[in-house]
């Protein structure tokens, strides 16, 4: 039986995935999910509520957008609360996460990434991660533990992991890639950028670190959703 965690970031009410948003891009933990659910195991498919556990930090969001205007408002929410529309209430406090009882972590991106699971967006390379998640990673890696990342958040590992190699996919900024810049940041923190299509993933074999673009590219939906599947099935083979 293997059995993953995913953290979620969503702090919005919006499955946007692009624009500035204050959220995970919901089309990313439900990519995720789905394909958990339908990945084999030897014992067969993975069952979704049971196998796989949701977990967010209990602390406020950044901040909250008005996603028809794409502007801050003055509202305050909670990062668990919000999390919880994506579970459909089936999550629990990052703070209770026990790697010794997981057999991986799946961390989806978006702008919750950069804003809610450590302070990227303002401070790019020389921000903090939010401790229950650097406790999270570091758990995890320090186990053997495969770890999955997508998006934005393969620079969370780049902040912890010394050296490590990810992708974000490619580093020439461009129409398709329009969040190209992100990897120089990741290459000034001393890691290693592989320059992958949104279809692939870049597997850090030392690290089991299992990461792949999703929607750092300008690529249609279905072709990000194929990607993610590719991040969990090889994630879930070095669990």
């Amino acid at each position: 039986m293997c059995r993953a965690a995913s953290s979620s970031s969503r702090c919005g009410h919006s499955s946007v995935p692009s624009g500035d948003i204050n959220s995970s891009s919901g089309s990313e933990p439900s990519s995720q999910l789905e394909h958990t659910d339908s990945v084999p195991t030897p014992s067969g498919p993975l069952n979704l509520f049971k196998q796989v556990q949701m977990f967010a930090p209990d602390v406020p969001q950044m901040h909250v957008v008005n996603h028809v205007e794409g502007k801050p408002t003055e509202e305050q929410r909670n990062v668990l609360q919000e999390s919880a529309r994506i579970a459909r209430g089936d999550i629990d406090d990052l703070a209770k996460l026990n790697p010794a009882t997981h057999d991986a972590l799946i961390i989806p991106g978006g702008f919750g990434v950069a804003k809610n699971l450590s302070s990227w967006a303002t401070q790019g390379k020389d921000c903090i991660v939010q401790p229950g998640v650097e406790h999270a990673i570091k758990a995890f890696h320090s186990a053997g533990k495969p770890l999955g990342l997508c998006c934005i958040s393969p620079v969370l590992a780049a902040k912890i992991l010394p050296g490590c190699e990810v992708t974000m996919g490619h580093d020439t900024e461009c129409e398709k890639w329009p969040h190209a810049k992100n990897t120089s940041a990741v290459k000034e923190m001393g890691c290693k950028h592989v320059n992958k299509n949104v279809g692939e993933v870049h597997i850090d074999v030392k690290n089991k670190l299992v990461t792949t673009s999703a929607f750092m590219c300008n690529a249609p939906l279905h072709e990000v959703f194929d990607g993610v599947g590719v991040m969990v099935t090889e994630v879930l083979k070095l669990a």
